[in-house]
C-alpha cells in the first residue's frame, strides 16, 4: 500500500475547539488509525496520511502542542506556510473574526481550504 503525505496547516490549533477536536480527535486520529484509505486499486490502494502544520500566535503555546504530539512543524507565521509549497490544505479553525482574511490569502495562495463555519462576522 502507498502512502500519500498531505500537509495540512492548521491555523488555530491553540484554541480549544481547533485543539480537541481538530487536531486531536480529527488529524491526529486519522494518522494513529494509518491514515485513510483510498478506493483506488483494492488492497494495494493510497492510503492518504495527514501531516499537520501547526500555526497560531502564541509560540510558546504552538511549541508545547508540538513537543506534547511530537510534531516537528510549527509557525507563527501565516505567510510562511501560504507560500509553502508542501502545503496543500489550510484548515482555518480561528475565532470569526480573524477568519475572513486568512481564507482569502489562502485562496490567493491557490491552497485547498477547510474551514469551519460561520466565514465572516456579517
Amino acid at each position: 500500500m502507498a502512502r500519500k503525505v498531505i500537509h495540512v496547516a492548521l491555523n488555530g490549533v491553540t484554541g480549544r475547539m481547533g485543539y480537541r477536536q481538530h487536531l486531536l480527535r480529527s488529524v491526529l486520529a486519522i494518522r494513529e488509525q494509518g491514515g485513510i484509505p483510498l478506493d483506488d486499486g483494492g488492497d494495494d490502494g493510497t492510503v492518504l496520511y495527514p501531516e499537520p502544520v501547526l500555526v497560531g500566535r502564541n509560540e510558546a503555546r504552538l511549541r508545547a502542542i508540538a513537543e506534547r504530539h511530537g510534531l516537528s512543524r510549527w509557525t507563527t507565521s501565516l505567510d510562511e506556510v501560504l507560500s509553502d509549497p508542501e502545503v496543500d490544505v489550510y484548515f482555518d479553525t480561528q475565532v470569526t473574526s480573524a477568519r475572513e482574511d486568512a481564507l482569502a490569502r489562502a485562496i490567493a495562495a491557490g491552497k485547498h481550504v477547510y474551514t469551519e463555519k460561520p466565514m465572516a462576522a456579517s
